[in-house]
């Protein structure tokens, strides 16, 4: 489905995320008239987005009934959100929501429609290098999950799940993926400056290493296994490094608990 024909898209939330996602649409043929921006206190970044596209920005969701309404708010926000923007939800409304920790549930309560898809995005999604995963109210049907392919494929790839109860574990591996990564980057640069590297160039080599080895994971098919295979020599200094990652207390351990740790938490933020 083109975005040209999915009608119009209201979105409530102007944060990094919704704008990544706004900017994705306009950016995939989503027409500049059928984007609605709601946003009571619109950042800079906001309204620099709406003097490019030509578009207005209201305060609270009114008049038009949109045939997509996707709510990009923190979760904490969702229930007065969702009371909100409830006389725009219309016969003809899908509801996607990318709140984290919130159920289908508790949308369908909150908004009056069983018409309901729940996602959970990431941020690399601002530069088209996202994931999205899926999950759908037994409502909505071949075409509406069609529009959702649509809008959420413009900044990335989209994989749907059968059972909404993954989609905790899809958030903390890579909903919060990025920030691990990103975590990886600074504590391997503070290693190397221990190992007597400036700064400024113990950062260069880390950010970079990370950049490449990314671009050449997405270049090449071959399992992340058979990857760091390729750039181990036996006996070699990478094997040495990787006898510590990969020991019984080494990243493996570690990167359970935290993905764990994160699960727990957005199913705690679902119960708020």
């Amino acid at each position: 489905m083109s975005l040209r024909d999915i009608g119009p898209v209201m979105l409530v939330g102007a944060g990094k995320m919704g704008l990544a996602m706004a900017k994705s649409w306009l950016a995939a043929g989503l027409p500049e008239n059928n984007l609605i921006l709601i946003a009571p206190s619109p950042s800079e970044a906001a309204k620099a987005l709406a003097r490019d596209y030509d578009l207005q920005i209201y305060p609270e969701a009114s008049g038009l009934l949109p045939n997509v309404l996707v709510l990009a708010v923190k979760p904490q926000v969702i229930d007065g959100v969702m009371e909100q923007v409830q006389p725009v939800v219309g016969p003809q409304t899908l509801v996607v929501s990318v709140a984290a920790g919130i159920d289908i549930a508790r949308l369908v309560r909150g908004t009056g429609t069983g018409r309901v898809v729940r996602t959970m995005p990431n941020t690399p999604a601002q530069v088209g290098k996202g994931i999205t995963g899926a999950v759908a109210a037994p409502d909505v049907s071949a075409a509406e999950k069609a529009s959702v392919d649509a809008l959420l494929g413009a900044s990335g790839q989209v994989v749907w799940l059968a059972d909404e109860g993954d989609i905790d574990a899809l958030t903390a591996v890579s909903g919060s993926g990025p920030a691990y990564v990103f975590n990886m980057v600074e504590a391997l640069a503070t290693a190397g400056e221990q190992q007597g590297l400036s700064p400024v160039l113990a950062m260069q080599l880390a950010r970079q290493t990370v950049i490449g080895a990314a671009a050449l994971m997405e270049a090449d098919p071959a399992p992340a296994a058979v990857l760091r295979q390729n750039v181990t020599s036996p006996k070699g200094v990478t094997a040495e490094a990787l006898a510590v990652l990969m020991a019984d207390d080494g990243l493996a351990p570690l990167m359970a608990r935290a993905v764990a740790a994160a699960r727990k938490r957005s199913e705690e933020l679902g119960q708020a």
